[in-house]
């Protein structure tokens, strides 16, 4: 437990900032979600209409540092392949 004025406000931004990380995060998976979904209908309007939206909320979670850039590429890469087989 905190025991410092500085400690128990750094307890108290960390809950914040968990807080806030995990809506991003959960965003993110929504979004990446609505594209799988998407490719299993075979609908490739949305999916590509989807895809933008989802690049971009992974750009934001790799500029915030809540996602490695590397993982987000690898991500946006195999969507867009499946994307494109469709």
């Amino acid at each position: 437990m905190a025991n410092s004025a500085g400690s128990k406000k750094r307890a108290r931004q960390a809950v914040k900032r968990n807080k806030h990380n995990s809506q991003i995060r959960a965003r993110v998976r929504t979004f990446i979600k609505k594209v799988a979904y998407a490719l299993d209908d075979g609908n490739k309007k949305d999916a590509q209409s989807g895809y933008a939206k989802m690049q971009k909320e992974i750009d934001q979670a790799v500029s915030k540092g809540l996602m490695n850039k590397n993982q987000a590429a690898r991500k946006k890469s195999r969507l867009n392949a499946q994307i494109k087989a469709l």
